[in-house]
């Protein structure tokens, strides 16, 4: 019988399990994301705490929490973009890799979709590393479509990213 996957939203409070989660995510999919594991370990404590106690009080992001059997399994940060308020952004997604398969990773893009949704969003954008990964699989069955041309992951990477959106109303482009 298939585990249930709970969700919550990251508190101010929760900023040492964040951190655990996004360490262990950037030393597990290293090529997965715009940061690396040397920076977010060089983080103080008061900088995760101070990055949570922001995202509280902004009412423009949702870091969230994937639990299943009451382990922390995955992650997901939207945020609505502060240049262009009909945009949300998605970042920080991963899925612990003995949870991968089990819906984890669609029901944190639900929550992150219907959230963006409620707060009136257009669009949704996210970058993911290019090729034919279960990642960029995710997306692409939940509607979001390549734009743009690819870009090195990071400064620096020979590895490309590209950019997808998925249009949350019918006049976003």
């Amino acid at each position: 019988m298939p585990s249930s996957v709970v969700l919550a939203i990251l508190k101010p409070e929760d900023w040492s399990l964040y951190r655990q989660l996004r360490l262990a995510a950037l030393a597990e999919s290293p090529n997965a994301f715009g940061s690396t594991l040397e920076l977010e370990q060089s983080r103080t404590a008061e900088e995760w705490s101070r990055r949570l106690s922001a995202a509280a009080s902004s009412g423009g992001d949702l870091p969230l929490l994937a639990l299943v059997e009451n382990i922390a399994s995955g992650l997901a940060w939207a945020k609505r973009d502060s240049s262009s308020p009909s945009v949300v952004n998605l970042f920080q997604m991963w899925v612990a890799p003995e949870r991968r398969g089990a819906g984890v990773g669609s029901a944190l893009l639900r929550e992150s979709i219907a959230w963006a949704k409620r707060l009136g969003a257009e669009s949704m954008c996210l970058g993911v590393t290019c090729g034919d990964s279960p990642a960029m699989r995710l997306y692409s069955r939940a509607g979001f479509v390549p734009f743009g041309a690819t870009e090195p992951l990071r400064p620096g990477s020979a590895l490309l990213a590209q950019n997808m959106r998925l249009a949350l109303r019918e006049s976003a482009v």
